[in-house]
């Protein structure tokens, strides 16, 4: 599935796009477009080790989605909390509700996108850009020319669920955008997956991006499941239920002109794998989000045993603009050995702008312009050389597998709160060992490192620098001695060494 050239394991930087201009041409006092932006901005991306930006929010958005915003009383109270003093210019309709699939003019021209992408690529950098497929803007084109389209809603429908729909001509009454479980969007107008003409449409609209960037990133991708989708509007369509699914037409004919173009999935409800299974090089991991955030140590360490093709093919973060920021979601010593979670298993490991800084606010997607907060020193120094850890051929190349870590002997449990896994590539061994804990922890890690029964080990830290003398001991239940502070993470250089079995 995945592009052969582009690197096992990568990073993705999620970037708001009208947010990084705006601070742009603050920082460099003069209005920047996406392509004016000074390369040495993206050579700082590549220096901290991402393979892939994901500028969010580049399309053209609605006027219509504009004023709804404006109006909604509870989006208002999210932008006093997000943005003190914001005035009506800070705030646009939401890039997921798209009026066109052109290039925002707050961004510049719509060439500069394959300017931009022509431009990253020399660079070392590849561009994933945003496909929401499941709706569109009310005031999207197509609303008019083609209400086909569009789930259309009659006489009952209208009585029974009056909040669902809406008319743009005053006869039409077509449906909003909106997943089982929710209310409905009431920026967005609900396509068809059902209909022929729309699924073509909507392929036709990738095959066009594929030629400006090196991915997309779809939004609720598992809305489009022919399963999901009639659950909620098969009884609203004439069409009947197709036989394949659209993401096999759409992928299939996308990769069939560009192999190399990069498919990933905003994707929950336990559906990660089948859509990994129609073509997905990428699934967003949810469940290790929220075990990380909210369950045991058993619980993630029981998630980190699914297959390996599975986990290589997830999306694993802390933080993007659907969640609240990190160091406010798990409080800033549990969010960074969370980070060290993420950012040393298999799969993509996403970032998001402002989580490198320590950031605490979560911005509302309508906002176009962020408040200035100041930056963490020590979270940032500390992503600093997460990255550079992470940035070694061995934890993308690599093989990797998870470690035991025994009690050192007392009746304390607390060794049941450590994760440890190692990373093994040629000669290269990194061991990366996190107390996910606010309680100390000692205990032994298990692992081969040769036949002396007992013996002292000096091993370079990643973490924080310089070496350790650690007391290994080769029996059964012993190994690698560690002591561990609360949230404490270590990575630990290990080469060469016994091959780790």
């Amino acid at each position: 599935m995945t592009n052969p050239d582009l690197r096992r394991n990568p990073h993705l930087y999620e970037v708001n796009a009208c947010i990084f201009i705006n601070r742009m041409s603050r920082k460099y006092r003069q209005t920047l477009t996406l392509m004016t932006v000074p390369d040495e901005e993206w050579q700082m991306v590549i220096r901290q080790g991402f393979d892939l930006v994901w500028l969010m929010g580049v399309w053209q958005r609605s006027s219509d989605s504009r004023q709804e915003a404006l109006r909604h009383p509870e989006l208002r109270l999210e932008f006093d909390r997000a943005l003190p003093g914001w005035t009506d210019e800070d705030v646009s309709g939401s890039p997921y509700a798209i009026h066109a699939y052109e290039l925002n003019p707050l961004l510049g021209q719509k060439t500069e996108l394959a300017q931009l992408k022509s431009k990253l690529n020399r660079l070392g950098l590849r561009l994933i850009l945003d496909f929401v497929p499941n709706h569109l803007a009310c005031d999207h084109p197509w609303v008019s020319s083609h209400p086909g389209r569009f789930i259309q809603g009659k006489g009952t429908d209208l009585q029974i669920h009056p909040d669902w729909f809406f008319s743009h001509d005053g006869s039409t009454y077509l449906a909003h955008g909106k997943d089982p479980n929710f209310p409905p969007w009431t920026d967005t107008v609900q396509v068809n997956f059902y209909s022929p003409d729309l699924r073509q449409a909507l392929i036709d609209e990738l095959k066009r991006i594929k030629d400006i960037a090196d991915g997309v990133r779809c939004d609720m991708a598992m809305l489009a499941l022919n399963d999901v989708f009639g659950r909620v509007w098969g009884k609203f369509t004439d069409y009947p239920r197709p036989e394949t699914e659209f993401w096999t037409e759409a992928i299939g004919q996308v990769k069939q002109e560009r192999p190399d173009f990069i498919f990933l999935a905003e994707a929950y409800w336990d559906l990660e794998r089948q859509l990994q299974q129609l073509g997905f090089d990428f699934t967003y991991d949810k469940t290790l989000y929220d075990r990380l955030r909210y369950a045991n140590n058993g619980d993630v360490r029981n998630h980190l045993m699914a297959d390996k093709p599975y986990q290589r093919h997830s999306v694993h973060f802390i933080e993007n603009h659907d969640e609240q920021r990190a160091v406010t979601a798990f409080g800033r010593e549990r969010s960074l050995a969370a980070a060290v979670a993420v950012s040393t298993v298999p799969g993509l490991r996403l970032f998001h702008a402002g989580q490198l800084e320590g950031n605490h606010t979560r911005l509302p997607v309508q906002l176009i312009r962020g408040p200035e907060e100041a930056i963490d020193i020590d979270v940032w120094r500390f992503y600093e050389r997460l990255l550079a850890a992470c940035n070694s051929p061995v934890f993308h190349d690599g093989e990797w597998g998870l470690l035991d870590f025994n009690r050192d002997g007392q009746d304390s449990v607390n060794h049941l709160n450590v994760l440890a896994w190692y990373w093994q590539y040629k000669e290269q061994v990194k061991i990366v060992v996190v107390n996910y804990s606010e309680t100390a922890c000692q205990g032994w890690l298990k692992l081969p490192l040769g036949s002396e029964s007992t013996r002292t080990v000096s091993l370079p830290e990643e973490l924080v620098g310089g070496t350790q003398a650690y007391n290994v001991k080769r029996t059964e239940s012993h190994g690698l001695y560690l002591e561990l502070k609360p949230w404490e993470s270590r990575i630990l250089d290990m080469s060469p060494v016994t091959p780790v079995v």
